[in-house]
């Protein structure tokens, strides 16, 4: 059951608590060749105190400071909107900026269950494997259409939604480190639905 848009618990939680809280919710994504839909299974929070986040860097003390550039101005507010960048030379990644303007924090939305649209998906994907539609975030935002024109959309406005719906229990829910990245690799932010098919990696 839908329990409303994205915005009202961004900025008003913790990022970590957020990530936990987006597993479940629906993303869905208005295309021409119609609307596609997916639930989120698999999460990652990135902070303003953490080395792996795009919105800051560390100074010779090795304190953080903010960075903002062209690149990652999104991630810098307002909460509730849409960060997508580019990586490794062929993937957009999807994240959710999760606190007030100025305080760079976001969750990626790393795998997704597919709900709506899978045949559009498996085209748009060229594959014949339901799981290897979104099951990855690069994979997930090529199943769905999204670019950097939708760097800093309003997640709760067509044609990218995110709606809440009920939480998933705490027992399904996996707490793990991150993955694909190079630094602050030990910390426990990373959130997966146990026992999920279109996880990216167990």
């Amino acid at each position: 059951m839908a329990t409303g848009a994205l915005p009202p618990c961004c900025g008003a939680r913790p990022t970590v608590e957020i990530a936990r809280r987006l597993l479940g919710a629906m993303v869905i994504r208005d295309l021409p060749e119609g609307r596609v839909a997916g639930r989120i299974v698999e999460t990652e929070a990135y902070l303003q105190d953490d080395p792996a986040c795009h919105g800051v860097r560390e100074l010779p003390d090795g304190t953080m400071a903010h960075r903002q550039t062209a690149r990652n101005a999104a991630m810098f507010g307002p909460p509730g909107c849409a960060y997508v960048y580019f990586t490794y030379g062929n993937h957009f990644m999807l994240n959710v900026v999760t606190q007030p303007a100025g305080m760079p924090e976001a969750v990626l939305i790393r795998a997704l269950e597919p709900m709506e649209g899978l045949e559009i998906m498996l085209a748009r994907r060229g594959v014949d494997n339901p799981r290897e539609t979104t099951n990855g975030p690069g994979k997930l935002t090529r199943a769905l259409g999204i670019g950097r024109e939708l760097d800093g959309h309003d997640l709760a406005q067509p044609p990218l939604q995110i709606v809440l719906h009920d939480p998933i229990p705490e027992a399904e829910i996996v707490t793990t480190t991150r993955i694909g990245i190079s630094r602050a690799i030990d910390y426990p932010w990373r959130f997966y639905v146990r026992g999920n098919h279109w996880v990216s990696r167990k």
